[in-house]
């Protein structure tokens, strides 16, 4: 821990806290590797706060639920409040206040799958620091994936985290990053470059990080390498440790392009939410988190489904995110 962290240092510790579904879910990052980071950093010598900014729910309430609020204080370990923190400009990005008087970061993902950037992971755990109110404002302003996840890159290198500790015990694969299903791969991978440690995951679930944009973006921006040739492996990787049949999205990303400008055309050729009437319970979070100022998806008849409105989605996924009842798929 001293290659990270001097003693006396204030640490905040970036978990994942999106909602507050139990650990056995994949959805956030485990309680046991929050309080066992949290502890050698303290031994280090380091003064250890935690936080992140959920978005969907109270932050504190899903740091409970999920296990994380209890570690935390058992290893004698700070909770930051993101949602009481307010927003500072630094550079083009409002984040939180708090996270700017911290001698350093150290980030915690959970591996996961994402139908916006194909992986929830160390590139993309930052931004969380971003005030979960003015998130959906960041897909509004870059609604292309390539332009979102050189976005999510730069985020990084203002903040510059020192140490990522990538949650792979259990990950998520499918309908990601909430409403996905568990599967064991029981591994840790601990890294000073998010994207070398992103692409090394996507290896492991047999996925080419060349299709994963916050690696390709990331590495253009000067954050870190993806190619195999680039990263070093401290020790060797069990063959028990691959999932071939991880499901996640493969292709190729493309920007949208002139495509933008013809709306039909896009929403056929690229994937778009999709809600199950027979699993909607009409709660309307959906329609509350969609960024468009009209709305892309909005209640026609309330005892009916909302109803997507595509030539206005700019396919943010916000909604799929932010359902409760695992009611939207691609």
């Amino acid at each position: 821990m001293r290659r990270f962290v001097q003693p006396g240092e204030r640490i905040l510790l970036k978990p994942n806290i999106l909602t507050g579904a139990l650990p056995e879910r994949a959805v956030t990052t485990h309680p046991v590797i929050l309080g066992t980071l949290g502890g050698l950093l303290r031994e280090a010598g380091a003064v250890v706060t935690f936080g992140d900014s959920a978005g969907i729910v109270n932050s504190r309430e899903a740091a409970a639920s999920c296990g994380l609020l209890a570690a935390g204080e058992r290893m004698g370990l700070a909770f930051e409040d993101f949602d009481r923190g307010g927003g500072r400009l630094l550079a083009r990005f409002p984040v939180v206040r708090s996270v700017l008087d911290y001698d350093g970061i150290s980030s915690l993902p959970k591996m996961k799958t994402h139908q916006l950037t194909r992986l929830s992971g160390a590139v993309k755990n930052l931004f969380g620091c971003i005030p979960g109110k003015l998130k959906p404002m960041r897909h509004l302003r870059h609604p292309d994936l390539l332009d979102f996840s050189r976005m999510l890159a730069e985020l990084h290198l203002y903040l510059k985290p020192r140490l990522h500790v990538l949650d792979a015990v259990t990950v998520m694969e499918g309908n990601g990053p909430r409403n996905g299903d568990p599967r064991a791969l029981g591994a840790l991978l601990l890294s000073a470059d998010p994207v070398a440690a992103d692409a090394t995951f996507c290896r492991l679930v047999d996925l080419d990080p060349e299709h994963v944009p916050t690696c390709t973006e990331g590495a253009r921006a000067g954050l870190g390498s993806w190619q195999a040739g680039e990263i070093e492996l401290q020790e060797g990787i069990p063959a028990d440790f691959f999932l071939p049949d991880f499901r996640v999205t493969r292709h190729r990303v493309t920007r949208d392009g002139l495509l933008k400008y013809y709306p039909r055309i896009r929403h056929l050729l690229f994937a778009h939410p999709v809600i199950e009437p027979a699993l909607c319970r009409r709660c309307g979070d959906c329609v509350r988190v969609c960024p468009v100022p009209d709305k892309a998806v909005r209640f026609e008849e309330r005892r009916a489904p909302p109803v997507f409105d595509y030539r206005r989605c700019i396919r943010c996924w916000c909604c799929q995110e932010s359902c409760p009842h695992r009611a939207i798929r691609s």
